[in-house]
């Protein structure tokens, strides 16, 4: 056989670059977004959507908009008026808070960050410290709020705008999941007694629109209280704001627990472990892996439920911003006004969908 039939490695063809239409800028639009012909029509329709929308859009709310003036009446009219920024994003932030006290709420907030650090990162330095703080944070953001001691006492229905907002909305958060995880165990579990107590709190919960609830949370359930016995208004909010957001979050999660191969449970029998441990060391982190998704999906959806505390006489955010609207100076403002408080919210939303999405890549929820 002829040697023109074999190649060495010197004759091996080098290696070339991938062409430019497949990687790259280039072929990450070929890839996504013109890929084929329906979503080439749909890229392109989308194009010219945002064409005729965005640059309106831009001028109205800054090359037009106007930022100076004591009422609607100062503004042309011609663009936004942010006039009622300068005078009004002190109730947007703090509702009717002191204004003296307000640096109170801003410190709470600040300290909200190395709180959270060394759950949410890795490699916090201090991070054992850090989680002792994490534990004492919320008697440490109530003594702020609420003052007394060296600190002036201030009404929780003073607090009010965006703060309200975050109270209710991380307090809900915060207390949702571990009760979340104790629903979706008992609803699991052997004993009939706390299967059937877990079954009917999940279902009637799920079954009971949130404003209903808080309407028995303000108006029934002082009823059945002692007469010297007055919960703070606040509080019965964050109740009832958990037990509807846990409810949610024990399907979610025990969709991931029931996602767990059989194999899993049987191989923590066959260790030795018992029901605590192996839910602990081997069941709930594959399980809460899993859920990911459906846990910040809850998480979000509560988050902008908080605006509902507007019915039962709290002023949050949307509260604030309706007042205002229906105030003589800034009447027909309303655009201006709404664009602002959907700013707030997609912040916060938006901050929540990309950290998911960050953990998801870090613990590759695509593969189990």
């Amino acid at each position: 056989m002829s040697d023109s039939f074999f190649r060495t490695k010197d004759d091996m063809i080098a290696q070339r670059a991938a062409p430019v239409s497949s990687r790259g800028l280039v072929g990450w639009l070929r890839a996504n977004l013109f890929s084929n012909i329906p979503n080439t029509i749909l890229t392109l329709l989308a194009i010219y959507v945002l064409w005729l929308s965005i640059p309106s859009f831009i001028d109205w709310a800054i090359f037009s908009g106007q930022l100076v003036g004591d009422d609607r009446f100062a503004c042309d009219g011609h663009g936004a008026c942010w006039a009622w920024l300068d005078q009004r994003m002190g109730q947007f932030l703090y509702g009717f808070y002191p204004q003296a006290e307000t640096w109170r709420v801003n410190l709470a907030f600040f300290l909200l960050f190395p709180a959270l650090a060394p759950w949410l990162m890795d490699n916090v330095p201090g991070e054992r410290y850090l989680r002792w703080f994490s534990v004492a944070y919320p008697f440490i953001v109530s003594y702020l709020l609420v003052g007394g001691f060296f600190l002036e006492p201030v009404s929780t229905d003073k607090l009010g705008g965006f703060s309200l907002n975050l109270v209710v909305g991380l307090a809900g958060i915060v207390l949702s999941l571990p009760v979340g995880i104790v629903l979706a165990l008992g609803r699991q579990s052997r004993l009939p007694l706390i299967r059937w107590f877990s079954i009917i709190f999940i279902e009637v919960v799920r079954g009971v629109p949130l404003i209903t609830l808080l309407f028995v949370s303000n108006i029934i359930l002082p009823i059945f209280l002692p007469p010297d016995v007055a919960l703070d208004s606040v509080i019965r909010v964050i109740v009832m704001v958990t037990a509807f957001a846990s409810a949610y979050m024990a399907e979610v999660i025990r969709g991931g627990l029931q996602a767990i191969p059989q194999g899993q449970y049987e191989a923590a029998q066959a260790m030795g472990l018992s029901y605590w441990k192996s839910m602990r060391l081997i069941i709930l982190p594959q399980a809460l892996k899993i859920s990911i998704p459906g846990i910040v999906n809850t998480f979000i959806g509560l988050f902008k439920d908080t605006t509902l505390v507007i019915v039962i006489g709290l002023f949050d955010i949307l509260g604030i911003a309706n007042a205002m609207v229906s105030n003589p100076d800034w009447l027909g403002l309303s655009s201006e006004t709404y664009v602002v408080v959907a700013l707030f919210f997609f912040a916060v939303c938006f901050s929540m969908s990309r950290y998911s999405m960050r953990l998801e890549r870090k613990l590759d929820t695509d593969r189990r």
